[in-house]
């Protein structure tokens, strides 16, 4: 993978055609997707969120196939790299957002909307992060050893197992506790609306409180996704384009997901294991070099294993 100084001098960016196109095409999948053909809120059925899961999955590999034809199997398969590991990322995250609505009491058919705009913030993060990622290691190349280090430790923190005190706690979120003090907040909700007025004063709906934490959430997911994908690409428009095609389907997937993902509890230790892995090979970039075919084939590895577990190995039976 491309970690030392020459692969990252040799990393040219892709001409300005290419992200007009791939941006101009997002900007229409958004529209078709989050909101211009289903205006209002609505509960998303199974049917429909595991259609547009499809959708977003097809598109991905599609785009991989592309990228494949246009600059060769090395970039193809850093994409590749780059967006499983940032879907799974993801799916661990939507563990939060299930506790999160359950916790404000956030009916179905309001949810599409907060994640709506939730994607969309994730999207302009992801955005921001990675061209600032990537040229702070242009110019400074031993940042490369704080993400190696950053990754091994997220990694570790993940493998933890989960102690009483780590449930989810919006109220004590510093962007929430401020946004209180500065602005009123209703007592309960209006519909799908962020914003009511009660007794002629115009106050922010719990609703909009949601949409801070999941955006609060949302920056701290970015900033640990961040190194992830700078392990396994220096290309900009590779690292960017894997991450927004993970972050538009989440959408999808929490609404394809969210009555089974505790079925999936070998996912989050393959996931740390990923980390951990990644976190290491940059550590050692200077000295020892795995191939991205590698880096694949390992992460892809992992990740079955932790699907396949999942699925056949029974969870051990609740003490009476």
């Amino acid at each position: 993978m491309p970690l030392t100084c020459a692969a990252l001098a040799a990393a040219t960016p892709p001409p300005w055609w290419a992200w007009t196109f791939f941006f101009v095409f997002i900007a229409l999948m958004l529209a078709l997707d989050l909101g211009l053909i289903r205006r209002g809120s609505h509960t998303v059925p199974l049917r429909e969120a595991l259609a547009w899961c499809g959708v977003w999955i097809g598109l991905a590999l599609a785009f991989n196939a592309l990228l494949w034809l246009w600059r060769g199997a090395e970039p193809a398969q850093q994409f590749l790299a780059s967006y499983l590991v940032e879907l799974c990322m993801s799916v661990d995250n939507l563990f939060i957002f299930i506790l999160l609505f359950a916790w404000f009491k956030v009916a179905p058919a309001w949810q599409h909307r907060v994640l709506f705009w939730g994607v969309v913030g994730a999207v302009l993060m992801r955005g921001a992060f990675i061209l600032a990622g990537v040229s702070l290691l242009h110019r400074f190349h031993w940042i490369i050893y704080l993400f190696g280090a950053f990754l091994i430790f997220t990694g570790a923190k993940m493998a933890r197992p989960k102690k009483s005190g780590d449930e989810i706690h919006p109220e004590k979120n510093p962007v929430v506790r401020l946004f209180r003090r500065f602005f009123p907040v209703a007592t309960g909700f209006d519909g799908a609306h962020f914003f009511t007025r009660e007794d002629g004063l115009r106050m922010a709906t719990p609703l909009f409180l949601v949409l801070l934490v999941v955006e609060t959430t949302d920056l701290v997911f970015a900033l640990d996704s961040l190194p992830a994908v700078l392990a396994i690409t220096m290309d900009a428009f590779i690292a960017l384009t894997s991450n927004i095609f993970a972050v538009l389907g989440l959408r999808s997937l929490y609404f394809a997901l969210s009555g089974v993902m505790p079925l999936f509890r070998f996912l989050k230790p393959g996931l740390a294991l990923i980390l951990v892995f990644i976190g290491a090979k940059m550590l050692a970039a200077s000295w020892l070099e795995i191939s991205t075919t590698l880096s694949l084939a390992i992460i892809g590895t992992v990740l079955i294993t932790a699907v396949l577990a999942s699925l056949l190995v029974r969870p051990p039976a609740k003490a009476d």
